[in-house]
């Protein structure tokens, strides 16, 4: 079967894009061609490019911000929703006409309306095609505020996401399943994120060995990890307390004379630049050290232009951060338990659905950073056998839940 994925994106470290990889790669093993279409494209990825897809572009960015700015409904704009979709419409006609698609998969773009006449296109081109699609859901609009208020509501109920004959849906945890079944009646399956657990990890190698130097860091210093992108849901104000409390005795002297440094690994920008800014500001005043490296870090290994790639920041952390009050499921911690690291986790609602029960060992909060929480990352991060202990059981456990073995059956039903 030749699958072809859609979406605004296709490109770097975020969620969508990282998971869609993955399922790309699994499907190639069951013997399926997989083509991508999307705003933006990394360079290995057969397929079609086309700005207009971006969430990114001009147009699209003019339009979401009249869409959303409150609720008084605009039948000149849905027009321009709709003029903008059937443009997209032919793009898709294009895309499936030329890779002879037999199954499309939007990734995301039914879910979360970051793109107003994409979601619409798919919708039109879905049924109007009869064409067997299967939507995977990372993110659903109500589940984020910015969504509340929108003036052409009845394309968002009608394509985030739509209940078509030939679609089937897929989500990333429970309660979005719970959700989805709830609001609308619709029936879906879970994935859950899930990682490459059968391949070894990496570890320091020539091409790495600079990451800490490149930093402006050294052995001396804790690298304390964020590999989120910078947004307010991803909470990295806790990760600047947990960093400023760990440089305060009694636990400063526990840390064997090393300084605790909070690296953020992915780019700001997607939801503006304002919170960076103010996360800069909470360092300075806390006087932590605070390093934002968005720019260090590429999702292509072999770039050879002086930067990194992602699996090097986690291969150079001392402890990981991830203190995100709202996750769709938990890409970031994946890593971190691959890479065998400790971490801190807030406890977000699919945390306590989906992980909570079977067996992970961090540092958990509950929207707060406490005396307690630092005593047990100072142990996780200085005691060898409590961080010996505590990442091998949390590899183990992950490698049974969420690695490509656990849920290649799941996809392979889907996928007939």
């Amino acid at each position: 079967m030749r699958v072809g994925f859609v979406s605004t994106r296709f490109a770097g470290t975020d969620g969508v894009s990282l998971e869609t990889r993955k399922i790309g790669h699994i499907l190639a093993t069951l013997g399926h061609e997989c083509f991508y279409c999307a705003g933006e494209l990394d360079p290995d990825l057969p397929g079609m490019l086309d700005p207009r897809f971006h969430f990114a572009d001009p147009a699209v960015l003019a339009l979401q911000e009249r869409a959303f700015a409150d609720a008084v409904p605009d039948p000149a704009l849905a027009a321009e929703v709709e003029a903008m979709a059937a443009d997209l419409q032919a793009a898709l006609e294009e895309f499936c006409t030329t890779y002879a698609i037999d199954l499309l998969v939007p990734q995301n773009a039914l879910a979360i309306p970051m793109h107003l006449p994409l979601g619409l296109a798919l919708t039109n081109f879905i049924r109007e095609r009869k064409m067997p699609a299967v939507a995977h859901h990372h993110d659903f609009f109500w589940e984020r505020s910015r969504f509340d208020l929108c003036r052409v509501p009845e394309i968002l109920h009608a394509a985030f996401p739509p209940d078509l004959p030939t679609l089937r849906h897929m989500v990333i945890n429970s309660l979005a399943q719970a959700s989805l079944r709830q609001r609308l009646g619709l029936d879906s399956v879970v994935l859950p994120n899930i990682f490459d657990y059968a391949t070894a990890a990496p570890g320091i190698t020539d091409r790495n060995r600079g990451l800490r130097q490149a930093l402006g860091l050294n052995d001396d210093h804790l690298l304390l990890l964020q590999p989120t992108r910078v947004i307010p849901r991803k909470g990295i104000e806790l990760a600047i307390d947990l960093t400023a409390r760990l440089r305060r005795s009694p636990f400063r002297e526990r840390l064997l004379g090393k300084e605790p440094v909070l690296v953020i690994s992915h780019k700001a920008g997607d939801e503006g630049m304002d919170y960076l800014r103010q996360l800069q500001r909470q360092a300075e005043e806390a006087s932590v050290h605070l390093i934002y490296a968005g720019d260090l870090f590429t999702s292509d290994a072999d770039a050879g232009d002086g930067r990194f790639s992602l699996w090097d920041a986690y291969v150079h952390a001392d402890f990981v951060t991830y203190p995100s009050y709202i996750e769709g499921f938990g890409n970031a911690l994946l890593e971190t338990l691959y890479f065998r690291l400790p971490a801190l986790v807030n406890r977000y609602p699919v945390y306590r659905s989906d992980l909570d029960g079977i067996g992970l060992d961090l540092v958990e909060i509950d929207g707060e950073i406490t005396d307690a929480t630092i005593e047990a990352a100072v142990a996780a991060m200085m005691d060898p056998v409590r961080r010996h202990r505590m990442t091998e059981q949390n590899y183990e456990i992950a490698r049974a839940h969420f690695s490509y073995a656990a849920v290649t059956p799941i996809l392979a039903q889907l996928f007939v």
